[in-house]
Formats: C-alpha cells, structure tokens, sequence
C-alpha cells in the first residue's frame, strides 16, 4: 500500500515498485525524485547544488507537506500510488495526476522510460522550451519532441503564468505535452524522473532562481554588442581581409567578421589550409589594429582522412554506435562525432585549437554542429562517454561549450563568447551566443525567429541570435529579398547580437575565385550587396546599432547578475498586465524600449500594445499615452520602437 516517511530535509515515499524524494533544492525551489529502482541516483547533470536549504516540514504516515519559503507541496497516500500538489503562497498551482504519475516502462538494465503527469489547467500559459521552428509562443496546447537538431534546440524548461517554473531534470531524448488534459513531460531512457519547481512573484524572480541552479551567463564582452559580419562564406584569407578593408573604408561599424566552415585541410584537421590562408597570424593582426574581432567556425566531426583520426579513435575519444557501424553524419563523406562529453576529448580538441587558433589571435570560435546533426536520429543508437544517448543526448553542446569556455579561461581570458547552434541549461554560464540554425530567408522564418528569441530568453539563454536575412534561398537581386533583408537587420538591431549571415543565391555575374575549393561560396553578403536604397538604410542601422552599444552592455551586465535577459517578452515587466501574455511579436529590449518588427512582405502598418506609462515613439517623437492598442506606420526605411518617456532611451535614436 506504500508509506510516506518524514525525514531531516525531505519527504519520502515507498512501495513495492517505487520510491519518490521530495526535497527543497535552492530558495522557494523543491526537487522531486521517483524511481522503481531501490535506490535514487544524486547525479544532478547540468544543475548546480545549492547550499543547504532549510525548509518546514509537518503530517504523518497518509500525507504530509514540506514548505520552502513561498512554495510548497503537499505529498498524499492514496490507494497503491501517491499524488503531489503544489501552492504558491497558499494558491494551488500544479497537481500530479495520481491515475499515471510517474509511469514507468523498462527500456535496459536500471533504466527505464518515464513519465511526469500533471492536471492540466485552462488558463495557465507556458512559455519556453527552446527554439522551435514554429509560431507558438505560448506552449499551452502544443506538444514537442526534447531532442537537438538543426534549427531545434530543446531547453526543458517552462515558465508558468501561475508564477513558477519547471525544469525537467533529465538530459534525455523525450516529449512534453503542454495540452488541453494534461502536462506531461516523458524521458525515453533514464534511472528516474526528476525535475525542479521553482516559485517567484515575478518572472524575474522566477528567472533569477533558475539562473541561481543553472547559472548566470558570464560579462558580455563590449565588442560583441557591436556588428557582427559573416556569410557562407570567405573562401580564403584574402577574400576575407577584403570584406574587412572595405567596411573600414567606407567607415561602417563592425565589430567582429566570422572565417566560416572548410577553411580546414580536412574535417577533424583544426587548421586553416595554407594554400588559402597562407598567414593568419598576420590576417588576425590587421584585423585587430582594425578593431575587427576574428571569428573561426569549429566543427566537432571527423573521418578517417583527418590525421587526428587514429588517435581519437584508439582513445575513445570519438561518439560510437552501440551496435558498432561507422559513419553518423553523411557530409563530404561519412563523418562521426568526437565526443565532448569525455574529458580527454576536451583536453585534445583545445590543444589543436590552441596551436592552430589561439595561437595566432583567435579567441572567439563559432561551434557549429552542435546538436550533434546525427542522421538517422536515433540517439538511442549512439554511446557517448557519460552514456547511452537516450540518456545524455541532449548534454551534448553543453560540453561542446564548456570544452572551450574552460580552455580560454585557464588561458588567462576574461571576455569569452561562443557562437553555438543548440543549447542545454546551464549552457549560459559558457558564454554561449545561441543561434536559432539554418532557415530559410522568408518573412515566415523571421516571424520565427522572433518567437525563438523570446522562447529562448525565457530559458535562462540571454545572449541570443539570428542570421539577419534567414540561412537559405535569399536571393540578394530579388525584390523579395531585399524587403526582408531591411526588416531583419532592423530587428537585429533589437536583438542581443546582431550577426549577418547566410547563404545567397548566386547572381548571374558571379565569379569563382577558388574554384578549386569543395565547399564554394554563395553570393555576396555586405551590406551593400542589396541595392543602393538599402545601403544607405542598413549603414543608418548599423551606426543605431553602435551609439545603443552603451545600453545594451549595461543590460547584458544585469543579465550576467540576476538572469534578466535584454530581450524579454512583455508579460516579464508587465506580469499584471494580462494583454501582455498574448502578445508574441512585440517585445522589450531591456527595460527602457519596446520594439515591435514589421514581420510581413509588403506591410507598413502595425498595431502595438503599449502597458501603463507614458511612451514615446523613437521616428518622430510623438508621445502616447500607455493601456490600449496603438497604430503605427513603418516604410520600408522606418522601423517602431516606443521608449518610456523619462528613461532618456529616446536620445539613442536622435
């Protein structure tokens, strides 16, 4: 029938084929453990134990209920099972479905898949889970897969309208359900079910308590809130200092330009190719007497041409098959994985970076490929160091981050930023700069893209982008394009990094410089690659973009000390305002301006919520006052921005 037993600092309960811990873990925050094996796993993954956290606990053998600050939870026995309920300063906020809480069906071994099931509740909304490709902000309704790849990257974790979060503890591949019966949140492979709530008055609150168990995101470096070029990509060291040479010429603002993919001799050789890059230590040099940070893409893959392929291999050092096939990732050959979760991987893969990088001036390294991109994706197939992938798949960029966070600062650096393509909890305490992958250049994908940023920022993630101009099929001659093009660099203007990149489509004209290379270039990507009507608005942009540098760093500090993020949903500062949970195209950028992006071909017309206050549009200085829905014109060389009216934001943009 089961017994409920109260301990020091925890509840328990145990029957036949279950046991549950339920424990403060952090302020107002109570983890809940439940296996069917005898005994509970302490791994805490990417979470960081708190100091001990007393709590209150009272009851007896049939229900008992454990308090820590503003939160607590109620453990109930009921016939052959247990149920839990959760209250936020007495109001009741999460309920576990006692008919199926905890499921639990045997996959190997002490593992087996398991599930979290929740009542559901109408009018809460949930907000996070990552980046998605899709349009739903709020998650309430929506199901998602919890697995990493190109252009998705799974953050379990969800803030609550009801004032909480919740964190799925478990690194596995699985499934949340946010939906209209239930909540449920589903690990394929793991010893137990294990998550976090955590309670707050505030979504700040909320948010300064995850980031306080996962991590604060370190000082933003002050180059990085400048302009960012890039595009797919400089096929050798002198088409590159070119492009640099040109925007110093013309005195455009930038602040970093990114080597991209294949610059490499091989795939797993960390090493520019001398026949194209015949001086990096003089290219980063130049770059740096110009202010230009020199940015180099990492990949994590490897085939047996590399000359760093036997040893890796020998030593483990590569992700493996559990049946034992080679070959995981089809890219210019079959390529595998080196596997970042082991430390000597690590320690490896930093001392080629070191003599082949770092050595000449580079510091900033873009670590793509980091879900992994494994095809098929069968993570269940693969054997990393701390595991089956069933059970750790989704760690992976976590330790693709930390391999270089941990070298670069043992290497005496202070300002470290690293361009990634997925992401885990606690990945922002590396110093990550999250992009959202490879989509397409469509009005629908910055719409996305949109959504991705605020989902990602309410994921403890503040430093965040996206190719300005989508990744694929822009074509830079089209008119089409050339919309987009404007009405994405005005909204990575409002974005935590502002990074161009992408793939064009080659005009008719186009030259191969090196026709020789495997990987070519796409076409043009400067600035003034789209016309003459958008040069002159995109350099008005870039130089808004540097006189905001100022604003955003002193708000990227605020992130790195109590988790709030620059760019932040409007329910985060206006959490009583029940029209701002609705709202997923406007947002705050930082505490002072409201922008709200123009998202569609052809519009010039908007309507956009401004909260009690009085606000003052950035164009033409006409004031309005704050509770209703306002109308705003944007031509294509005007953007809608609103600042508070006595925050003196409004000078950024005379």
């Amino acid at each position: 029938m089961g017994q409920i037993s109260i301990g020091k600092n925890y509840i328990t309960f145990s029957m036949r084929d279950k046991l549950v811990r339920v424990e403060p873990y952090g302020k107002d925050s109570i983890r809940v453990r439940a296996s069917r094996n005898t005994t509970l796993s302490d791994e805490t993954w990417t979470v960081i134990p708190p100091s001990e956290t007393k709590c209150d606990i009272t009851g007896n053998a049939d229900k008992a209920v454990l308090t820590n600050g503003g939160l607590s939870v109620e453990l109930t026995k009921i016939w052959c099972d247990y149920q839990l309920v959760f209250y936020r300063n007495g109001a009741e906020i999460l309920r576990t479905r006692k008919e199926d809480d905890g499921i639990f069906r045997h996959i190997e071994g002490n593992n087996y898949q398991v599930k979290a099931v929740f009542e559901a509740n109408d009018n809460e909304h949930f907000y996070g889970l990552g980046q998605e490709q899709q349009s739903c902000f709020d998650r309430k309704g929506c199901s998602y897969d919890l697995i990493h790849y190109n252009t998705k990257s799974s953050m379990p974790f969800v803030y609550s309208s009801l004032g909480y979060g919740f964190l799925w503890n478990s690194p596995g591949t699985g499934r949340c359900e946010l939906t209209r019966n239930h909540t449920l949140w589903m690990c394929d492979s793991a010893y137990q079910a294990d998550y976090i709530v955590i309670g707050g008055d505030t979504p700040a609150d909320v948010m300064q308590k995850y980031c306080s168990l996962t991590g604060f995101a370190p000082k933003f470096p002050e180059w990085a809130a400048g302009f960012w070029q890039s595009k797919m990509r400089y096929e050798s060291q002198d088409d590159l200092m070119e492009v640099a040479r040109e925007y110093k010429k013309r005195g455009l603002p930038i602040s970093a330009i990114v080597i991209d993919f294949f610059h490499w001799t091989e795939q797993g050789n960390w090493e520019f190719d001398p026949t194209l890059w015949h001086d990096p230590k003089a290219m980063c040099e130049e770059l740096k007497s110009l202010n230009i940070e020199p940015v180099v893409s990492i990949w994590p893959t490897i085939n047996p041409n590399s000359k760093n392929y036997a040893y890796m291999d020998d030593n483990n050092m590569l992700v493996r098959t559990e049946n034992g096939q080679y070959g995981i990732f089809p890219f210019n050959g079959q390529q595998t994985y080196i596997d970042v979760t082991n430390p000597a991987t690590r320690a490896f893969l930093w001392e080629q970076a070191r003599k082949n990088y770092y050595e000449y001036g580079i510091k900033t390294f873009w670590l793509d490929q980091a879900e992994p991109e494994v095809h098929p994706q069968q993570f269940d197939n693969l054997k990393f160091h701390i595991g089956n992938g069933a059970q750790t798949a989704l760690l992976y960029p976590y330790y693709y981050a930390k391999t270089f966070y941990d070298a670069l600062k043992a290497s005496g650096e202070e300002d470290v930023a690293l361009l990634i393509r997925a992401s885990y909890p606690g990945s922002q305490k590396f110093g990550t700069v999250v992009w959202n992958g490879d989509i397409p250049s469509t009005f629908q994908a910055l719409r996305q893209s949109v959504v991705s940023g605020l989902s990602m920022a309410m994921c403890g993630i503040p430093w965040w982008n996206s190719d300005i101009g989508g990744f694929h099929g822009g074509d830079i001659e089209s008119d089409y394009f050339r919309e987009l093009i404007v009405r994405w660099f005005q909204f990575g203007v409002f974005c935590p990094v502002m990074r161009l990149h992408g793939t064009r489509v080659k005009p008719k004209n186009h030259v191969d410089r090196h026709p020789e290379v495997l990987e070519k270039s796409g076409g043009d990507n400067e600035i003034w690659s789209f016309g003459e009507r958008n040069y002159g608005i995109l350099k008005d942009l870039l130089e808004l973009r540097e006189r905001l540098k100022p604003y955003i760093i002193k708000h990227m500090n605020i992130a790195s000390e109590t988790g709030t993020p620059i760019m932040r949903p409007m329910f985060f500062d206006f959490c009583d305002d029940e029209n701002c949970y609705a709202l997923d195209d406007q947002y705050m950028f930082g505490s002072d301006i409201l922008f709200a992006p123009i998202l569609n071909e052809g519009q010039t017309e908007r309507r956009v919520y401004l909260p009690q206050g009085k606000w003052v549009r950035t164009t033409d200085k006409r004031e309005f006052d704050g509770g209703q829905f306002v109308s705003c014109s944007a031509n294509i060389d005007e953007f809608i921005a609103v600042v508070k009216k006595d925050s003196g934001a409004v000078e950024y943009f005379a």
